[in-house]
């Protein structure tokens, strides 16, 4: 019997797992299925890493091992190489491998931290052939930074999410040629110092509100065509341009990996695509908690591992004190302008000093006011700027705004600046 069991060996497993043993658990256990502990970060070579959490500039393996290095001189045991089958309510989990084969291991509480994973060919439904040389942006990425392979000369990505931007500058300097990076939105997908330092740095041209209306191309990817579109994703006549290359890396979004919290029973929110979670990371099960990208997309790893501190604290307080109550919950609502809130309710008696509440918007705004409301009355306002749906934002409610107000929902919402 473990005290917790955390399902995942990535930056918000291994955080999850460190904060649970520093709030007073002892046996706790980490499954990870990859031959190493650290998840996509190991793949991550390039910097930009820690400069919230640790107040300065790594890369990815480097921010992985400062976190591994504090599992050295602790109980806290790890499974690699090790796959998580099922999840069940009475917090059973069943794992493989092929040390010990079959095993139904119990927890007192666990952490899902299973992350996330990329957005296929098939899932947007390109047309043309189906030549080589296609495949995702985090795939590519590792066959380049960790396998050494390289996977084509002349370039093209569709998509403009964070993955697709690093590697527009990492397959350049490997010697390749980035043709173009194409979005269909009119506003790109990733942050804006991505965008900056991986595509206007390197000359690298970026075409919003167009996509990929054909793929040409035998053995080996021929050329792709490319064209507008308008607002309602419709190909605008006169716009078509072929683009020549050997190689289309696929930027287009990323899906939680949530199978097993599905098959759990727990309860599951159809904007972030993760589960439905209290301001301590609990989810609707008692006693499981879920954080990092397998709870909703991430763009710094420094928020996956403050919010994973969260819920490791939070299953030591689960176990040691056996404390799960939804009495007097808040539950927040998502308002104009708004596309989804996190944590999804929050319960006075929890809050600690204040509730950090994270959100992302429908579209770009550049000043605008955040109104949090109850029945249409406005309660507080916060002031933004500079909003884009790229980049992930947040709040801040305190505990005595918690504790003063006497209802059961908010509303959080954009009111923009005329």
């Amino acid at each position: 019997m473990y005290d917790l069991i955390v399902i995942g060996g990535g930056p918000a497993g291994l955080a999850a797992a460190i904060s649970a043993y520093e709030n007073g658990l002892e046996k706790i256990l980490i499954v990870e299925r990859d031959v190493e502990l650290g998840g996509i970060l190991n793949q991550c070579i390039h910097n930009g890493f820690g400069l919230h959490y640790f107040k300065e500039e790594l890369t990815g393996p480097e921010y992985a091992g400062k976190f591994i290095e504090k599992l050295e001189g602790t109980p806290i045991e790890v499974l690699l190489d090790t796959i998580c089958l099922e999840v069940t309510e009475q917090k059973q989990v069943h794992i493989m491998n092929k040390t010990n084969g079959y095993q139904i291991l119990e927890a007192k509480s666990i952490v899902l931290a299973m992350g996330c994973r990329e957005r296929t060919r098939g899932a947007i439904q390109l047309p043309g052939a189906r030549p080589s040389g296609i495949m995702t942006a985090g795939a590519a990425q590792r066959y380049v930074n960790m396998e050494g392979y390289m996977v084509g000369r002349k370039v093209v990505i569709l998509g403009s999410g964070d993955i697709g931007l690093v590697m527009a500058r990492r397959m350049t300097l490997e010697g390749a040629e980035v043709l173009a990076c194409i979005e269909v939105m009119p506003y790109s997908g990733g942050l804006n110092r991505n965008i900056v330092q991986c595509l206007h740095d390197f000359d690298i041209p970026l075409y919003l509100s167009h996509s990929i209306i054909d793929i040409k191309g035998n053995e080996r990817l021929e050329s792709i065509t490319m064209a507008q579109i308008d607002m309602n994703r419709e190909v605008i006549p006169g716009t078509e341009e072929v683009i020549e290359c050997d190689t289309l890396l696929l930027s287009v979004g990323l899906i939680p990996e949530n199978e097993l919290s599905r098959k759990m029973g727990v309860e599951m929110d159809k904007k972030t695509k993760g589960a439905y979670v209290f301001e301590n990371r609990e989810t609707s099960v008692p006693g499981v908690f879920a954080c990092g990208n397998v709870l909703h997309v991430h763009d710094l790893v420094d928020n996956v591992s403050a919010e994973s501190m969260i819920a490791g604290e939070a299953a030591a307080h689960y176990v040691l004190n056996q404390t799960h109550s939804e009495e007097s919950a808040i539950t927040l609502e998502n308002g104009n302008g708004i596309s989804y809130l996190l944590p999804q309710k929050i319960r006075r008696n929890q809050v600690d000093k204040r509730v950090e509440v994270y959100f992302r918007v429908t579209k770009v705004m550049e000043e605008c006011e955040i109104e949090v409301r109850n029945k249409g009355e406005i309660i507080t306002t916060f002031k933004k700027k500079d909003l884009a749906p790229g980049e992930m934002e947040s709040l801040r409610l305190r505990k005595k705004f918690i504790e003063d107000m006497d209802i059961s929902e908010l509303e959080i919402a954009i009111k923009e600046d005329e």
